[in-house]
């Protein structure tokens, strides 16, 4: 939490000092279209989630299953755990710095250079460095999930969607079907059976596009109503 707040002070700092900007440029205050924006994010990538998540045991012989050894308090922690990161994440990538990027170079360059610091960030957060096939895979993967968050960002002017669709995907991901940092959460897989050839890489590549491909209806449904 301390993290969070210390992002806060810097990202005023730096809006008022280099765009002579407030925290309010970031689109914190609600109102009833970026709540909307936010619930529906997180449906929607809570639903994409769920749907990959079933689709690793759906032809296989495997299934999820409950993880009965965890407690209520246990996962209140990991929930706590989930929304800290999401937004610390979300205001180092999508908040002031995604901002004044955009003032300065247009959408497109703001949003693919957030995207690309998104993805090499996560080779530390999955400590990937020594693995030259694995850190080409998270940047992939977290890099496209970052763009879809810098433009919703962008397309949006507020935090709300791109913190519906990070909350909504990390829940699910992390706390319901055990798949992070956290280990053992509250679905685990009946056994080590896994997806390969053909299947596995049809249900990686739904993964990766799945939401993206959404949010782009998403956006073009809005620009017509």
């Amino acid at each position: 939490m301390i993290g969070i707040i210390i992002e806060l002070i810097i990202s005023w700092l730096l809006l008022r000092f280099i765009a002579k900007k407030d925290l309010s440029v970031l689109g914190f205050k609600p109102s009833q279209a970026r709540l909307i924006n936010l619930s529906i994010g997180f449906l929607l990538a809570a639903v994409v989630c769920s749907v990959y998540q079933i689709l690793t045991t759906a032809f296989i012989n495997n299934s999820w299953i409950l993880n009965k050894p965890i407690s209520f308090s246990a996962a209140l922690m990991s929930l706590w755990w989930i929304v800290k990161s999401v937004l610390f994440e979300e205001l180092l990538f999508r908040g002031a710095l995604l901002y004044l990027a955009i003032e300065k170079w247009g959408t497109t360059k703001a949003c693919l250079l957030s995207a690309a610091c998104f993805g090499i960030y996560h080779w530390f957060s999955y400590n990937a460095f020594g693995n030259p096939f694995q850190m080409v895979i998270i940047f992939v993967m977290t890099s496209i999930f970052g763009w879809m968050l810098a433009v919703s960002f962008a397309k949006t002017k507020s935090l709300y969607l791109p913190i519906g669709l990070h909350l909504g995907w990390n829940l699910f991901n992390i706390l319901i079907f055990s798949n992070g940092p956290l280990g053992k959460q509250l679905l685990i897989k009946a056994n080590a059976n896994h997806l390969e050839g053909i299947p596995s890489l049809l249900v990686f590549l739904f993964q990766i596009f799945a939401l993206p491909i959404l949010m782009y209806g998403y956006f073009k449904f809005k620009k017509k109503i």
